[in-house]
């Protein structure tokens, strides 16, 4: 399973869908990816798919469109990550991280923190991230 079948958008996926088609206006897809500034209605196709998450710079935009709560956004996110991660976790998959340094990038699998087997053994050391590097989920 890839890492990107492990997430799961289903909770908000179905939120948008419901708040659309109930909403008085009954927007399309094509209707409300516009009001959101997209071109088509591809994007509102995809969320409501599950096959991506709204952009957290758009929330507040949906949720006043939409008239869905901010309780109600951010309980579906939390579902949805929640799920993520059980995934991952029962899938023993770890995410790889890109690591971004002035414009190169390369993927490298998350850190794995080495067990300790014996309580008298010196203290580990551990490598901080103490450089200007991004890592980001893929």
């Amino acid at each position: 399973m890839t890492d990107q079948k492990n997430r799961c958008f289903t909770h908000i996926a179905q939120l948008i869908r419901e708040k659309r088609v109930s909403h008085p206006k009954n927007y399309s897809q094509s209707e409300l990816s516009q009001l959101l500034g997209y071109k088509n209605g591809q994007f509102i196709s995809n969320v409501e798919r599950a096959l991506c998450n709204i952009p957290l710079k758009m929330l507040t935009k949906v949720s006043e469109i939409l008239n869905i709560s901010p309780v109600e956004l951010k309980e579906s996110m939390l579902l949805d990550h929640q799920q993520t991660l059980d995934n991952f976790l029962q899938m023993g998959s770890r995410p790889t991280f890109q690591i971004i340094d002035g414009g190169q990038s390369s993927e490298q699998p998350a850190a794995q923190t080495p067990s300790r087997t014996d309580e008298s053994e010196q203290e580990e050391n551990v490598q901080t991230p103490h450089n200007p590097y991004v890592a980001k989920a893929m």
